[in-house]
């Protein structure tokens, strides 16, 4: 994978991100967001793309900045979405949001940095 390739996906990653925490400060709280049926489906959506795009990344970049954890979980979690047609547990979502979404930005941002991207 190309170095511009792998920004372009960690930045895409990361964009997305930030796009779910501004759904989130619209709504002034993940549960108002994830209550109103465009703040929920935007964010279904922005965890489904982060878990694709994540599980696209070079696997020796993924070993070397301790992201393959994070890169089985979240395509985990894009399929349980994806394909979980009798619903989605908005509970685990916010929990996604809230705890996990802000440890993978840094680890992406951190390992961006030392990557020179």
């Amino acid at each position: 994978m190309s170095k511009k390739s792998l920004k372009a996906k960690i930045d895409f990653i990361i964009e997305m991100i930030e796009k779910i925490e501004k759904i989130v400060q619209r709504h002034n709280s993940i549960v108002n967001a994830l209550e109103d049926f465009e703040g929920q489906m935007v964010i279904l959506m922005g965890v489904a793309q982060i878990g694709e795009t994540l599980h696209k990344l070079d696997e020796t970049f993924l070993e070397k900045y301790n992201l393959l954890e994070d890169k089985n979980g979240a395509y985990y979690t894009r399929n349980y979405i994806v394909h979980n047609y009798d619903g989605v547990d908005l509970y685990l979502i916010e929990d996604l949001v809230v705890q996990y979404l802000p440890t993978l930005k840094s680890k992406l941002l951190e390992a961006k940095a030392k990557q020179g991207l």
